[in-house]
């Protein structure tokens, strides 16, 4: 178990912080920035979770909405476990493979093959894609997005130290952005809601200022 006493330590106040191995490195290094990014997903799935709590699984009768509790049951399980996974990630990132403790839980297969089996059970319930989903929806679907799009960078910041993590951790990452993506989808579709697809541009309205002077002259 983990015990702190004692956050602030004056340590970095001079711009440098320590990796896992003690040594100690700019705050601008490129392993503190790929970290810093790791927990940066880790809050907006905090998020997902106080939004997906905030939708109501009860009627206006008092009955139960089912689908709506079965919902905040897959990702208060889901996400709380994901963000446990994103801490060891964390971790993990913020030193070179040949210098981690040797008690230190890695992420391993297992963890990233589960994402692959959420997705595809998610994705037997959905509709095949006909057009691109713009990020936005509810609460908890929008925040998804947000949390999708920080994990593509996340990613990213990995590929150019490829060679200096393990495989399985960029494998996990590149599949945790698309889970997320997939979860979406199956809130949406389980809460009833529609997806706002992209409209090509020949289709698009073009501009507010007609709907603008309407507003005017009905005030």
């Amino acid at each position: 178990m983990v015990r702190i006493t004692k956050v602030h330590t004056g340590s970095g106040d001079s711009g440098e912080t320590s990796l896992v191995d003690g040594s100690r490195v700019a705050k601008s290094n490129t392993r503190i920035e790929i970290v810093g990014t790791c927990d940066e997903v880790n809050a907006l799935l905090g998020l997902v979770l106080m939004e997906s709590n905030r939708i109501s699984d009860t009627h206006a009768d008092g009955g139960q909405r089912i689908t709506v509790r079965r919902v905040k049951d897959v990702c208060s399980s889901a996400i709380g476990r994901l963000q446990s996974e994103l801490f060891d990630l964390g971790a993990e990132l913020a030193c070179s493979p040949d210098k981690l403790p040797e008690f230190m839980e890695l992420i391993d297969q297992k963890d990233s093959d589960r994402l692959c089996e959420e997705m595809d059970t998610w994705n037997e319930e959905l509709p095949p894609l006909e057009s691109f989903i713009m990020p936005t929806g509810s609460g908890s679907v929008a925040t998804l997005h947000l949390a999708r799009t920080v994990t593509r960078r996340l990613e990213r910041s990995m590929v150019g130290i490829v060679d200096e993590i393990r495989p399985v951790t960029l494998q996990y990452v590149n599949r945790l952005s698309d889970w997320l993506f997939i979860l979406t989808r199956w809130i949406t579709l389980r809460l009833g809601e529609d997806e706002t697809l992209w409209i090509p541009k020949g289709k698009r309205e073009t501009g507010t200022s007609e709907m603008t002077r309407r507003q005017k002259s009905n005030q």
